[in-house]
């Protein structure tokens, strides 16, 4: 995980914000060794699925991503189950990548391990 992604912070996104270049994403994706590229619905999106011992492990870990997200106004999907969360970050405004979807994935990270 990268130093460089975890101290930057989030921007303001809007519609018309410039989506993360190929080269960027190709400089970057690196430093997030466990996330994917996905496109569940055509747009391309950051995804990682966090795994836990059990529920109550895995629902702080939400509960710790949402307060993340909350804390900077930028908001991911996040998919609770018995041992195991699934986080997946995009930029709705754009419809798209943006380099905060990466800068949130790496602060992601950090919150990982947790004791539930």
């Amino acid at each position: 995980m990268s130093d460089i992604l975890t101290q930057q912070s989030c921007e303001a996104c809007r519609a018309d914000a410039t989506p993360v270049s190929a080269e960027e994403l190709a400089q970057l994706l690196p430093q997030l060794p466990q996330w994917r590229i996905v496109q569940p619905t055509g747009t391309d999106q950051i995804q990682r699925c966090f795994v836990f011992g059990n529920f109550a492990q895995a629902l702080a870990f939400t509960q710790r991503v949402g307060a993340l997200a909350e804390e900077v106004g930028h908001h991911p999907a996040l998919l609770t189950e018995w041992g195991k969360v699934t986080v997946t970050w995009w930029s709705h405004e754009m419809g798209g990548l943006h380099r905060n979807d990466l800068i949130m994935a790496a602060k992601t990270d950090l919150l990982y391990p947790a004791e539930g």
